[in-house]
């Protein structure tokens, strides 16, 4: 096993979904994840990011979901990297958590640009490299504009990855073009992952050197694959493999995540409750009827035998 943290950031990443229970965080059914995606293709996991519903959660239950999760992890003898997801609006507050949460079991930090401020460029410079001069884990860099309401230019982030505890970058930007440049343009060795499950094959096929997806919660082996057949230059087979799958993208979407991806692990046995907490709110009734529908086609091969 690698100790290089960049040699790590690679691969299929799982953000993990949080389950509850009557309001409460679902001790249970975490461990049957973890033990469940101990044993599948799964280079690492993110806590308490989008997927993990990380911004309903207090202070408690993030150090509890961390400590399970390590526990578990190191129960499976399989090294699986962590990384917990941050966000927040304030430089100051978040220099505060990283102080919170700088013993904790964890890999790496996985933290969102300053939401709905809406900073500057130079001012998003400053906020990122004020946290990584802080930061006693490497930071990966979440550019999602469509939440934050910014975006992280390719200038920026050059000058972002020049930094030694930035390692990497989930690239949501949603902007293929912009996504390339940056590829081209990067460092050697700093990584970047795709967030976009929709866009996965395509960001493989521009080099990127994995992904962090919640669709591949189901399915994971077949996510795996793609980007396995990927690097063994098997272009039609990784092709036919995310054809088999990428359905399941678009409906894992069809509502606000992560009730879609919640519903299904719950309806498979996996987790106890499809429980989201406000302002998210469970599936309707007609999602639940398409994905029972696609649950049903693809039994053979899901989470029944977890």
């Amino acid at each position: 096993m690698s100790t290089d943290p960049q040699n790590r950031l690679q691969g299929l990443w799982l953000p993990l979904v949080t389950p509850f229970r009557n309001g409460e965080l679902d001790e249970p059914s975490l461990r049957r994840m973890i033990r469940h995606y101990a044993n599948s293709p799964v280079d690492g996991l993110i806590l308490a990011a989008t997927s993990g519903e990380g911004m309903t959660l207090d202070q408690g239950e993030l150090e509890q979901l961390v400590s399970v999760t390590r526990a578990e992890i190191s129960a499976s003898r399989r090294y699986i990297p962590i990384c917990l997801g941050l966000s927040g609006a304030s430089t100051r507050k978040m220099l505060d958590t990283l102080d919170e949460t700088a013993a904790w079991p964890i890999d790496f930090y996985l933290i969102a640009s300053p939401y709905y401020t809406r900073p500057s460029q130079r001012g998003l410079l400053r906020h990122f490299t004020v946290l990584a001069d802080h930061a006693s884990w490497p930071i990966v860099l979440y550019n999602i504009p469509y939440r934050t309401a910014v975006n992280l230019t390719n200038e920026t982030l050059l000058q972002l990855a020049a930094h030694r505890n930035i390692v990497g970058i989930k690239d949501c930007s949603a902007d293929r073009a912009q996504s390339i440049e940056f590829l081209a343009r990067r460092p050697k060795g700093f990584r970047v992952l795709t967030g976009e499950d929709a866009h996965y094959h395509e960001a493989l096929v521009d080099g990127a050197d994995g992904a962090i997806l919640l669709s591949a919660h189901l399915e994971t082996d077949a996510f795996a694959s793609v980007r396995t057949l990927m690097q063994q230059g098997d272009h039609p087979g990784a092709q036919t493999c995310w054809d088999n799958i990428s359905e399941l993208t678009r409906l894992l979407f069809a509502e606000p995540s992560p009730a879609p991806a919640k519903y299904w692990l719950a309806q498979s046995g996996l987790i106890d409750s499809a429980e989201v907490r406000l302002p998210m709110v469970e599936v309707s009734a007609e999602l639940a009827a398409r994905l029972d529908a696609e649950r049903e086609r693809r039994a053979p091969a899901l989470l029944r035998r977890a």
